[in-house]
């Protein structure tokens, strides 16, 4: 089977809930897709603003905060996530690895730590998971505090001769603020949680509260037994045809990990050829792939980081490398401007008080109804954030 890029992205946009928009009050089904990336803070709101018709914020923090439905925890990538907490054992066990799986992409920094404490990744972590239990009786507010509390917690379960090298300032960046233990635990966060140990609460006074699983949903997690298979499925389901090597750089885990992960699926795989690259997709989506829709004419504002543009072979979604570069940066990604799967173009917007200016920047030729639509998209949103719409710009890239 060959097929073409075009076909990708339709079955890509189908599986996104973005081809249309999906009936009103069904965000836990857009959200648990493929789960919704909540970095920069409200990246999630924006991603089911253009899935769900009609959706509001004071709805979104409904399912979030008051009937919980929803749960946002560090998941894949350990970037915070919001997924069904239905699923919760599919977004968040599956990550942890197991023995002689190297350690995930965002706890290579500890190392320095490690080598200051003169302790092993696998010496602290079960430390840091039993402080963490301070989350079954306790909420804490804010990042910073978290990480110090916890670091506290530890030192006293650690010897006396390392408490020294514990307490001593961060060789990260914020030694004021911030010590080698409380960096440490920074980096373990993630592997606790994927355990739910610790999740997010609610937000107050803009800064995120933290407490464990337990304490917050009042339930122990419960994973499926086929939860490996269950998540690798999503990832296929809404990045296929894909291949092992992009599953483990959307994870953030190690290869070997990736490789046990997409073997509990082995079975349901048919190869594919896409633009000449082999690639697997799953038995199940062979029809949605091989009939692709016609053209899309909705344009779509997606927001940075949107599940669609988490995307490992970019290529599909954007061929020129150089414009690959404005989309996705180190740091401040833009929206991206999405016509018919591909990106079209930027956009970027800004707050001035209770109004917002919204700049988008075209590298395509857009119509007269295109250019009209994208306007009173960019109304929409600015509806949505409950602000006026006081700028509107578009220009050529």
């Amino acid at each position: 089977m060959d097929i073409r890029a075009q076909a990708v992205r339709s079955f890509r946009l189908r599986a996104h809930h973005l081809d249309k928009m999906l009936p009103s009050g069904q965000i836990e089904t857009a959200a648990g897709a493929c789960g919704v990336q909540n970095s920069p803070p409200g990246a999630w709101e924006t991603a089911l603003f253009n899935r769900v018709e009609g959706c509001t914020l004071p709805e979104l923090h409904d399912a979030l905060y008051r009937r919980k439905t929803l749960l946002q925890a560090w998941s894949y990538r350990g970037v915070p996530v919001v997924f069904p907490t239905a699923e919760s054992g599919i977004f968040l066990s599956p990550l942890a690895a197991l023995e002689g799986e190297a350690p995930w992409i965002y706890t290579r920094g500890i190392a320095l730590a490690l080598e200051h404490l003169q302790m092993s990744f696998d010496s602290l972590l079960p430390l840091v998971k039993q402080a963490a239990g301070y989350l079954d009786a306790h909420t804490v507010q804010g990042k910073e505090t978290l990480d110090r509390v916890l670091a506290d917690a530890v030192r006293e379960r650690l010897p006396s001769e390392k408490r020294t090298l514990w307490d001593s300032p961060s060789m990260y960046g914020a030694p004021d603020r911030q010590t080698v233990g409380g960096a440490a635990v920074s980096f373990l966060l993630r592997p606790c949680s994927f355990s739910g140990l610790v999740v997010f609460g609610c937000r107050r006074g803009g800064s995120p509260t933290f407490a464990s699983f337990r304490s917050w949903l009042g339930r122990a997690p419960e994973t499926p037994p086929d939860a490996d298979r269950l998540l690798v499925r999503k990832f296929l389901h809404c990045h296929g045809p894909s291949t092992p090597a992009l599953l483990a750089e959307w994870l953030g885990c190690s290869p070997a990990q990736a490789r046990r992960l997409w073997n509990s699926v082995a079975q349901e795989l048919e190869p594919v050829s896409v633009e000449d690259k082999a690639r697997w997709f799953l038995s199940a989506d062979r029809d949605a792939l091989a009939h692709p829709c016609g053209p899309q004419e909705r344009l779509l504002l997606l927001g940075p980081h949107d599940p669609y543009l988490d995307t490992r072979d970019r290529d599909v979604l954007l061929p020129d490398k150089a414009l690959q570069k404005l989309v996705w940066r180190t740091v401040g990604n833009p929206g991206a401007v999405v016509l018919d799967g591909r990106i079209s173009g930027v956009w970027t917007a800004r707050t001035v008080r209770d109004r917002l200016e919204l700049s988008v920047t075209a590298w395509q030729a857009f119509s007269a109804r295109q250019q009209s639509m994208l306007e009173i998209r960019a109304q929409e949103y600015a509806a949505f954030r409950g602000l006026s719409l006081l700028k509107y710009t578009l220009e050529d890239g």
